[in-house]
């Protein structure tokens, strides 16, 4: 691991990525929350973070935009391959499982769970 910030280690880099130090929370982690523009309140609430934490991510995302939305994207991008990749790899197996039965007394979490897929399938 090696030092990021000069002041402080608040943000360091490890074999993840930039990470808040003593935790496992990755820059990438917070900035999917900072591009849908949710409050920091949120953000430290929701990872449990100190008031220094989520101030030194913020602050280090702030000054060093351009480099950490850079390696944000490729971040994405990684996620999504993987995602499509085992997709693909566990096709089969999903279809299996999704064409059999329900187990007796699980019909009706079953016809709520197609509900929910069906109503978030007809978002846009």
């Amino acid at each position: 691991m090696t030092s990021i910030s000069d002041e402080q280690t608040a943000i360091i880099r490890t074999e993840r990525g930039l990470s808040i130090a003593g935790t496992r929370i990755t820059l990438y982690d917070i900035m999917d929350y900072v591009t849908a523009q949710y409050p920091p309140k949120f953000i430290r609430g929701l990872f449990d973070l100190t008031e220094e934490q989520i101030n030194a991510a913020l602050a280090y995302i702030e000054a060093n935009r351009a480099t950490v939305e850079s390696e944000y994207q490729m971040v994405l991008k990684d996620a999504e391959e993987l995602r499509l990749y085992y997709e693909e790899k566990n096709r089969d197996l999903i279809a299996r499982i999704a064409a059999q039965p329900p187990k007796p007394g699980e019909e009706a979490i079953r016809a709520k769970l197609q509900a929910a897929k069906a109503k978030f399938k007809s978002q846009p």
